[in-house]
């Protein structure tokens, strides 16, 4: 989903600064020459503060300080029973999926701030996960870090407010992803569940992703990184 949000924000026009994981993805590379815009990849470790924070001073050299749109969609899933749940599965879950979101959306405030942003949009990436229960995966551990993210989201919007910066989430429903391939024989339970009974592509959630960094969402604040909402 992180390579749809870097398309369609390159498509509106953003240029990215994209934080992965050693080595960055290899599909991101045609963005800038598909799009008309700048990108570059950054090496950085979204559990550590330290990289985090070496990624963002980072991306203020390379790009002049401009920050204008943060998105933090890196998380990842462990499929195992409640009682089964290790402490270790646990503490990864929630630094990458909490903590990772949670320090990467400080900095990204901090440096909107820094640059005077006037069009401040910082979206988090939560998860339908958040409010039902998926009955055929076993995944507590992963629905509270999404549950986590969500309820952030309303202080944080409150406190960034006064300097102009909006906080939203985005919580997809079933994905196929890379991190869904394993469950293929679920496809069909899954679609069963849903509305229009399909499971979406990543490219169905860029739209989302797209207007709450617009200013077409100005006045919504609370139910890769991208810079230059211009």
């Amino acid at each position: 989903m992180g390579l749809a949000f870097g398309k369609g924000l390159a498509e509106a026009g953003a240029d990215l600064a994209i934080f992965d994981i050693i080595p960055p993805s290899p599909a991101f590379d045609t963005i800038s020459a598909d799009y008309g815009v700048r990108t570059k990849s950054y090496s950085v470790d979204v559990t550590s503060l330290s990289s985090l924070e070496a990624g963002f001073a980072s991306v203020a050299a390379d790009f002049d300080g401009r920050l204008d749109i943060f998105v933090a969609c890196a998380g990842v899933n462990k499929v195992v029973d409640f009682l089964d749940t290790s402490e270790s599965d646990f503490d990864r879950l929630v630094s990458v999926n909490f903590k990772g979101v949670y320090f990467g959306a400080q900095l990204a405030a901090k440096a909107m701030i820094a640059n005077a942003t006037t069009c401040g949009s910082i979206i988090l990436i939560a998860s339908i996960a958040s409010y039902i229960t998926i009955r055929s995966m076993a995944q507590s551990a992963y629905c509270g870090t999404k549950g986590a993210v969500r309820a952030m989201v309303p202080p944080m919007a409150a406190e960034l407010s006064r300097y102009g910066i909006r906080v939203n989430s985005i919580s997809p429903g079933y994905i196929q992803t890379e991190m869904t391939a394993p469950y293929s024989h679920l496809l069909e339970n899954w679609k069963g569940e849903i509305m229009n009974g399909r499971v979406a592509q990543p490219d169905d959630v860029k739209g989302a992703c797209v207007f709450l960094a617009s200013d077409a969402s100005k006045l919504v604040a609370h139910p890769l990184l991208a810079l230059s909402c211009s």
